[in-house]
């Protein structure tokens, strides 16, 4: 691309009065971000959209140098190339301190990258973090639940990481995330541990939102979370497909739980 190529681009995708500059699927790459870096007139910007540019390597370490986005508070980086080293470069850019939200969904962090993420004195501010669909595993998620560096985190999304029981029970044992109001934990094979895990943690008591569906639960664990009296402030249980039979959760559904959800999905 040319600079003038470029600046049209950014031009004809900054909308929301100069919130939003989405450059997803943009075919944004080391130059462009370059320019990006250069560019001025972008402290207005609150979020940044650059899903789907098959970013890695080199491109991931431009984007963590940029210095002209003061005012960002949401980066989308879903569904590129984003493995370990890659995130250990973001771990540590100036960045990330302001920001919100921020999306790794879809790429491929690993434990050591969640390792360093979760170690990062940048994401003081962070309210939600998106982590869906990279293998961090249950050491992780061990990582997340030692953490003290996510002090302003609200919702953890950690649907299809490979966490399993192992990784449930850490989290379910952190008293880090005791300020947690939703919990994303579906496609993790989970099973009776996992369940009974977090329906007993003493740290989960704020949950508003938790959804554990096509997970591998079945009557014990969902006796558990019916029975639970660490769910006193959730509003929505997202729990189908697991292994539930018919009668347990016909007594999910009759129990005191149910009555205070305004959302059950249950099959």
């Amino acid at each position: 691309m040319e600079d003038v190529t470029f600046e049209q681009t950014i031009s004809a995708n900054l909308v929301d009065d100069g919130k939003l500059l989405d450059l997803e699927d943009k075919n944004i790459g080391i130059e462009e971000l370059r320019l990006l870096a250069a560019s001025k007139d972008l402290s207005g910007v609150e979020q940044l959209y650059l899903s789907q540019n098959q970013l890695c390597g080199e491109a991931i370490e431009v984007l963590s140098q940029v210095k002209c986005l003061p005012g960002l508070r949401s980066l989308y980086l879903n569904h590129n190339i984003i493995s370990d080293e890659e995130a250990k470069t973001l771990a540590k850019a100036d960045l990330l301190k302001n920001l919100k939200c921020i999306m790794f969904e879809a790429n491929n962090i690993g434990p050591a990258g969640a390792a360093a993420l979760a170690d990062s004195p940048n994401l003081q501010n962070m309210e939600i973090i998106f982590l869906d669909s990279n293998p961090i595993g249950p050491e992780g998620a061990r990582s997340i639940a030692a953490s003290d560096k996510w002090p302003s985190l609200k919702a953890l999304h950690l649907d299809s990481t490979d966490i399993g029981d192992e990784g449930i029970e850490a989290l379910a044992a952190s008293p880090h995330l005791a300020e947690l109001e939703k919990l994303y934990l579906c496609s993790n094979k989970m099973g009776n541990a996992g369940a009974i895990a977090i329906a007993n943690s003493p740290y989960l008591k704020n949950l508003i939102a938790l959804s554990i569906w096509r997970n591998e639960i079945r009557d014990e664990g969902g006796q558990a979370i019916a029975e639970s009296p660490t769910f006193m402030n959730l509003e929505r249980l997202y729990m189908s497909l697991n292994y539930i039979e018919r009668p347990t959760r016909k007594v999910i559904r009759g129990s005191e739980l149910a009555k205070r959800l305004t959302t059950l999905v249950m099959d």
